[in-house]
């Protein structure tokens, strides 16, 4: 059978799955998760994205020594604050990383990982550039995204090169939120908000941390942006 055949039947077959669905638990892993038709269920799960801002930008005009130095710095200790919040790190993706949020607290969690990020970013990262690269004018900005949702974990991929693709809207959406920009930095939809305690969303004067806006891209769908942080 040729190459074109064998796309054909396989592809043909794929589009007949019935996708017999088992609930989850936990986070699964790609092991959990058998590489046909089966898919893991997550009834309510908060997916959070945290993005650079202008890698791009950085890539072409920087040393790429400087530029490794800024992803390895924020990647890292994102997914370090991410892991202290109880967050499983599930994607690494170019200069972003995602990760998944259940059980109890998971909006709050999530919400106080981009909030830490952001202070790593304020008051570590940008701090350690300015003593050691005082030449650049260079400051790392990012987004978070965030959203809940009900999400489905399918295995896809070939043999022995393999990974979990997550189906459902938290997971385009959070990805979606990071591209409206990094000032403010932090991004949730209407479902995070709303199932955040008091502290997440009034200031100890009693000030909205959140400002509501429409998103104008996703059918007016409202939206909440934060510049508040959460100190380490």
């Amino acid at each position: 059978m040729g190459l074109k055949d064998e796309i054909a039947q396989d592809i043909s077959a794929i589009f007949r799955y019935s996708w017999p669905t088992t609930a989850a638990r936990v986070v699964p892993q790609p092991s959990d998760i058998q590489l046909g038709d089966a898919a893991r269920e997550l009834t309510d799960a908060v997916v959070l994205y945290a993005d650079l801002e202008g890698s791009t930008a950085m890539v072409d005009g920087m040393p790429w020594q400087f530029s490794a130095q800024v992803y390895k710095s924020f990647l890292r200790w994102a997914a370090r604050i991410i892991r202290s919040e109880g967050g499983d790190i599930t994607a690494y993706d170019g200069d972003r990383v995602m990760a998944i949020y259940t059980a109890t607290g998971a909006s709050d969690r999530a919400v106080r990982t981009a909030q830490k990020i952001y202070w790593m970013v304020r008051h570590i990262i940008n701090p350690t550039i300015t003593t050691l690269h005082p030449r650049t004018a260079f400051r790392v900005q990012h987004s978070v995204g965030i959203d809940r949702s009900r999400l489905h974990a399918v295995r896809t991929g070939i043999r022995g090169d393999n990974d979990i693709v997550w189906v459902g809207s938290a997971a385009n959406h959070a990805a979606k939120l990071t591209t409206l920009g990094a000032n403010p930095p932090t991004w949730i939809t209407k479902a995070v908000y709303d199932a955040l305690n008091a502290q997440l969303r009034w200031g100890l004067d009693g000030s909205p941390i959140w400002e509501a806006r429409l998103w104008t891209e996703r059918q007016n769908r409202p939206i909440y942006c934060s510049g508040w942080e959460l100190s380490l």
